[in-house]
């Protein structure tokens, strides 16, 4: 239970910092031996506090983008229903095959981060892909359907589009990111609270350190460079993906 609460708070924090903490919590659930759908499901339902808590941290770069945040909001909530249903109506056995991969391509989104940064940063001072709010729109949802299946590093993924598509400053950005992410999270986690079976005291652990670490992101993400937290998580993901790839292949 200690264990599981503490990935719940390390998540929280790298979710807001980063946005890729379902790579900490989720190998640490199959570890405890949940069902990787299962586990899944528990995963998402306990990250939602702390998805909102670190909205919530941000609340004061999130002053004046009401407007962008209700219409990427939708795409977002669209996307996150989708992509909850399509783990729940395929096969478990689809699921399983499928997340190694899913685990490497969010290992990928994170080394790729700083990269990304760096091209936003360009992007930015050209004043290139700006306005193009259809595209932006699309790959929002498209990027929440991502997230309601699995979810990890979905928030790099919606802090690259934003600062590709979007004219304001990085950590306003982050604020609408963490906001995007909660929503995904939020309507996957009450479909599968509805319909699915949702291991609870995992989900309540979880949720408790992730509301702590959802605030300790929030200001420890104004300050920190996260070249080591970004080098841990790539090393438990690549473990976890080798590990997944010797139990189903």
């Amino acid at each position: 239970m200690a264990a599981i609460a503490g990935v719940g708070l390390a998540a929280g924090t790298i979710n807001t910092i980063v946005g890729s903490g379902s790579l900490v919590t989720f190998p640490t659930l199959l570890a405890f031996g949940l069902p990787p759908v299962q586990a899944n499901v528990s995963n998402t339902v306990g990250l939602v506090p702390g998805s909102v808590s670190g909205a919530v941290g941000y609340r004061r770069e999130l002053e004046g983008q009401r407007g962008r945040v209700m219409r990427l909001g939708a795409a977002s909530a669209i996307g996150g229903i989708t992509g909850g249903v399509l783990l729940l109506v395929l096969p478990p056995r689809s699921f399983e095959r499928v997340v190694p991969f899913l685990i490497l391509i969010a290992v990928g989104l994170v080394i790729a981060q700083p990269w990304l940064q760096r091209r936003l940063a360009v992007e930015s001072a050209e004043g290139r892909g700006r306005g193009n709010t259809a595209v932006l729109w699309s790959t929002v949802l498209l990027t929440g359907v991502y997230g309601g299946y699995f979810g990890a590093a979905q928030g790099v993924i919606l802090l690259a589009l934003l600062g590709i598509f979007v004219d304001d400053h990085l950590q306003r950005l982050n604020g609408t990111k963490n906001v995007l992410a909660a929503l995904v999270n939020a309507v996957a986690a009450i479909l599968f609270m509805v319909v699915a079976h949702v291991y609870w005291v995992v989900a309540g652990l979880i949720a408790g350190g992730a509301i702590v670490g959802g605030q300790a992101g929030a200001v420890i993400g104004r300050r920190l460079s996260p070249t080591v937290l970004r080098w841990v998580i790539v090393v438990v993901g690549v473990v976890v993906a080798a590990k997944l790839f010797q139990s189903y292949y």
